[in-house]
């Protein structure tokens, strides 16, 4: 009897013994997944934003592309995706509404614009937003609400075309005759300068004359190469001075000036950089080239979109100055990086 009380006492003792133990295994890997699950951080949502310039082949947006590449470097932690995708040609403006119409199809979280319309690309952006997809416009300007875009990233380009003037007018001393050799009917940001350029002329200038300004260049430096020998037979022995408002123009001008033998005689003013327009403005063939700064433009307008999508307050007008380099101050740091700015490949 005495016997069997000890085994049985034995018997509890073994299974409170197994009991506890089971609970304090329980209890600590209970612990355990707790604090694993402690340490592991949320991972980030990876977010797609669609850039789409107004062409992909001049320099000036590969330009841009490099800049965009450094904001996304600098501010995404590895999230972000850039779908860098844009017409060939500057005049596609269909290409370019289809690859906006594509991107808001596949839902990506946000689009940078440089719209080759001001008003075309309208109703696109409208339609972005109800999708809630926001649109930082960039380079040139869209017309409409506002409120449809987050920011417009861009040169003051009315203040290019102003500068334009200025250096004309120092490289002429005040008198003679030129021409505006515009853009194409509906970028806005060539527009602007076109209007600040005659304004300034108009204002400040009444010793110079605007013999033509009402011809249209088109969007590749062959058709300007043509329009532009067109206007300087026409106006080969009264003309000082002409402005190309923006790099297909200007190459296309500066073809022009060699091929007619005006080269040097008569004063180019260009607006953006390439290398045969630098090589000219370090030989006295080109009197000025107005910068703008691609490499910011396509940095700030990434760095807004992605300071947007986390919330952050972004400015509703971003500016990224303009300069004018000559072959006087080409040389100085400053100028030196405009004219070579970075490209991506």
């Amino acid at each position: 009897m005495y016997q069997r009380s000890i085994s049985l006492l034995l018997v509890c003792f073994l299974f409170a013994g197994v009991l506890f133990g089971c609970q304090s295994e329980s209890k600590d890997s209970g612990s355990s997944d707790s604090a694993g699950t402690n340490k592991t951080e949320p991972e980030s949502k990876q977010i797609t934003i669609a850039m789409i310039p107004k062409g992909t082949t001049h320099e000036f947006w590969k330009s841009v592309h490099a800049g965009a590449m450094q904001a996304v470097d600098e501010f995404s932690d590895g999230n972000v995706i850039l779908q860098w995708e844009g017409p060939l040609n500057e005049s596609d403006r269909e290409g370019q509404i289809s690859k906006v119409e594509n991107f808001i199809v596949k839902g990506v979280q946000g689009i940078c614009l440089a719209p080759l319309d001001s008003q075309a690309l309208v109703s696109y952006v409208e339609k972005a937003k109800e999708k809630n997809i926001p649109v930082v416009i960039f380079d040139s300007g869209l017309d409409g609400d506002p409120e449809n875009y987050v920011t417009y990233v861009a040169t003051d380009n009315y203040n290019g075309g102003v500068i334009a003037a200025d250096r004309m007018a120092e490289a002429l001393k005040g008198k003679g005759n030129v021409i505006l050799l515009r853009y194409t009917a509906g970028s806005k940001s060539t527009e602007q300068r076109e209007e600040g350029f005659l304004d300034q002329l108009k204002k400040k200038y009444p010793g110079i004359n605007v013999i033509s300004s009402d011809q249209y260049a088109e969007t590749k430096p062959e058709e300007a190469l043509a329009k532009a020998t067109q206007l300087l037979n026409k106006y080969k022995e009264e003309v000082n001075g002409i402005f190309a408002v923006c790099e297909p123009v200007a190459a296309g001008t500066l073809r022009a000036l060699e091929e007619t033998e005006l080269q040097g005689k008569v004063h180019l003013i260009a607006f953006d950089p390439n290398e045969d327009l630098v090589n000219a403005l370090g030989k006295g063939n080109c009197s000025g080239i107005v910068l703008q700064d691609p490499v910011k433009m396509g940095y700030n307008a990434v760095k807004a979109m992605i300071q947007h999508l986390n919330k952050e307050k972004v400015e509703k007008r971003i500016v990224t100055g303009e300069y004018v380099a000559t072959p006087e101050n080409m040389k100085s740091p400053e100028m030196d990086k405009l004219l070579h700015p970075a490209q991506f490949e």
